[in-house]
């Protein structure tokens, strides 16, 4: 019997060695040839089980196992749901035969067994593992959009519990080898190889008729059975807070929630079905299809440097100096340090730069608490973060990037002070959000080595940052830039120069148009609660709250100046005149102040400004569901036009780094798969159509030209 995706060889020790190897391939994937070799494999081993003692799971790749076939889910079609559920029970029956065989099933995991790799290494009776805290196990599907349907919901929720299993199977946390072990998800960690095959040897000559749990005779479910007092209480309110936190967008999520549930009140076999069910219906969707496309296809273009210029030794800085010790300043001088990387943090005088400082052991700080660094590692990122008021003090620094307030004339005071300390090739950045990194890269000496790094609040949690390459900056420049987010651990996205370059520029299309919706007289409330139910993290007026009204009116006020020196003149749209209006009419200047669209009292919660319904809003006397769903297409449309937008103007080189830039960036709606994605998965006829429509209504921000439907045609491919 010959296998194309595995080898297997049983031995006169009665041992049958199954070692996965994906031909052509550096890791081992689910696809059909490998499914038809499970379902030939359980024939094999049964063929052959008088004379097998045991079983033994490996790898011939660097890892374990990957996962499903990703390529397929994009294809498949809603009229596919019944064939992939026939395939799927297939290969499961194949699995419960391997693990009813009556022999002992080992899996040695050399390295990482992640989504149906770990499903696989769950067919095992035991597991052993490489003791490498960078190695990762679990089921990540739900972050594609997918539920983990190859028997990991039935076994996760039998192995931990209903409880236990929850963010292991509904958040898709990973976890280490380390971990594995004290979950009981492990048996043993190895230092090699070899030692990882002993331990298996050991196993199957210790446990020569091993079961799984949930087969042995008196098997109770870790946590309680799910009508157990406790258990039924908790999970009667499950489905209410699921749909608080997704609001109903993410349908995989709410897939996982009912198979555990269901598979836990009847037998192992029926719960497995109830998995594949689920699945078929899951995989076919279109919201799977959009964050496949945006979480594995777009991510692993970004990770693979699609989007950097080729031809350049990897670069990775030895000292950084950062200017301006601020939030962002200094969450930028942590981001170094904590990736091993010297950093000078300066401002204006000592104290400004200590207290910046400050600013960074509170977030190591954080990190010794959640037990994410041992004490003796945040010794040695702090003392990589030196404090100065000394220009001097940069000398030498590899790359310089200046995080100072948004003022073309500061900016170009801090540039021409500090450029002269880097090193002979260093690179100079702007971590501007919104002014043109040409125009600043004016003040330097040497444009070609200036370049733009976006970084985004609060930089400790915020993964992206958008590189923005000006007229005259290098290739050379670009790669290092590149280069140096990968080496902190960032997310990179590149962009061609222009006003707001790409994620500040949607972003205000976004708090622009709900601002512009209460100048319309709608209500304040439902433009607030429609954005966070179209999947918006939160609502356009409390994001213009947070960053502060007053920068945005100090924003128009640079771009009114900008205009004028061209001799010519700035139209402010209508949300832009009403922030004005709250600024300087009413003396709101957003969260810190105390008063923008919100309220914020020292002694309670936020709320809406009352000032806004006597000032703004119209009686409403509508359907509050079809105004929620208007209000929704349109912050979503208005941000994906402007996407599209700025892909014509070139602004945008790739569909990658617009999908990845929308959802890291600015928030767009994980469940759209991005706002290019977002695009497709509406249909361009019907987005076409839709965009027209909220034109006629709204205004110009809604226009497409036939440049930008030419553009989008051109883009697509299979969404």
């Amino acid at each position: 019997m010959a296998f194309s995706t595995l080898r297997y060889a049983l031995g006169n020790d009665g041992i049958a060695q199954v070692v996965f190897d994906e031909p052509g391939s550096p890791v081992n994937t689910m696809k059909p040839a490998w499914q038809a070799d499970m379902v030939a494999l359980a024939g094999r081993l049964t063929a052959d089980v008088e004379r097998i003692h045991g079983v033994i799971f490996s790898s011939a790749k660097t890892t374990f196992f990957a996962g499903a076939d990703l390529k397929g889910v994009l294809s498949i079609r809603e009229q596919d749901a019944p064939q992939a559920f026939t395939s799927l029970e297939a290969l499961k029956r194949a699995f419960r035969h391997i693990e009813t065989l009556g022999k002992p099933v080992v899996a040695v995991l050399q390295g990482a067994a992640l989504g149906g790799g770990w499903e696989l290494a769950l067919v095992a009776h035991a597991r052993f593992a490489l003791n490498q805290p960078k190695i990762r196990f679990g089921l990540p599907e739900v972050t594609l959009g997918l539920i983990p349907g190859a028997t990991g919901i039935t076994k996760m929720t039998r192995l931990l519990g209903l409880t236990g299993a929850q963010p292991y199977l509904m958040e898709g946390k990973l976890f280490s080898p380390h971990k594995a072990l004290e979950l009981g998800l492990v048996q043993g960690l190895a230092s090699t190889t070899e030692e990882l095959h002993a331990m298996a040897l050991s196993f199957i000559q210790n446990h020569p008729q091993a079961v799984q749990a949930w087969d042995v005779k008196g098997y109770k479910m870790p946590g309680g059975h799910v009508n157990s007092p406790a258990m039924a209480a908790g999970l009667a309110v499950a489905p209410a807070m699921l749909f608080n936190k997704a609001h109903g967008l993410y349908p995989a999520t709410q897939a996982i929630l009912e198979a555990m549930v269901e598979g836990a009140q009847v037998d192992y076999d029926t719960a497995t079905r109830i998995e594949s069910r689920k699945l078929a219906r899951v995989m076919v969707g279109q919201t799977t299809k959009n964050m496949v496309t945006a979480f594995f296809f777009n991510m692993n273009a970004i990770k693979s440097g699609k989007s950097r210029p080729p031809g350049f030794e990897t670069w990775k800085p030895v000292r950084v100096g950062i200017l301006g010790a601020g939030m962002m300043g200094a969450g930028i001088a942590h981001a170094n340090a904590t990736r091993g990387i010297a950093c000078v943090l300066k401002d204006v005088n000592l104290e400004k730069a200590q207290h910046g400082r400050n600013y960074t052991q509170q977030l190591t700080d954080k990190l010794v608490q959640s037990q994410r660094m041992q004490a003796s590692a945040q010794l040695k990122t702090m003392a990589l973060i030196q404090a100065t008021e000394k220009t001097e003090d940069l000398k030498g620094c590899d790359l310089i990037i200046e995080a100072v307030f948004e003022n073309r004339g500061l900016k170009a005071q801090v540039t021409q002070e500090a450029e002269p300390m880097l090193a002979a090739d260093g690179v100079f950045a702007s971590n501007t959000s919104t002014l043109p990194i040409s125009g600043l890269a004016k003040s330097s000496a040497r444009p070609e080595k200036f370049i733009g790094l976006h970084f985004f609040s609060p930089v400790d949690k915020m993964k992206l940052v958008e590189i923005i390459k000006g007229q005259l900056t290098d290739d050379e420049t670009l790669a290092r830039a590149y280069d140096y987010v990968n080496a902190i651990g960032k997310v990179p996205i590149v962009v061609n120069d222009s006003r707001g370059f790409f994620t500040s520029r949607v972003f205000g299309t976004y708090v622009m148009e709900g601002a512009a919706m209460l100048a319309q007289g709608v209500p304040a409330p439902l433009i607030e609660h429609a954005a966070v139910m179209a999947g918006m993290p939160v609502g356009p007026l409390e994001v213009l709250d947070a960053t502060a009204l007053s920068l945005s009116v100090h924003v128009l006020d640079q771009i009114r100046s900008d205009f004028a020196a061209e001799g010519r003149g700035y139209q402010a749209s209508t949300g832009e005149l009403l922030v004005e209006r709250m600024v300087k009419e009413f003396g709101r200047h957003g969260r810190a102040a105390g008063a923008g669209y919100y309220d914020y009292p020292a002694n309670g919660p936020k709320r809406l400004w009352p000032g806004l319904k006597t000032h703004f809003e119209k009686p409403f006397d509508g359907d509050p569901l079809a105004a929620q769903e208007a209000i929704k297409q349109r912050l979503l449309y208005r941000q994906a036009i402007e996407t599209a937008r700025c892909l014509q103007e070139g602004v945008l080189m790739s569909s990658h780094d617009a999908n990845i830039g929308s959802i890291f960036g600015i928030g767009f709606p994980a469940w759209t798969g991005g706002a290019l994605q977002f695009v497709y998965s509406e249909g361009l006829e019907r987005f076409v159509a839709n965009s027209q429509r909220l034109a006629d209504q709204h205004g110009d921000g809604f226009v497409l030209s036939d440049a930008v439907v030419k553009t989008l045609h051109s883009y697509q491919t299979v969404h």
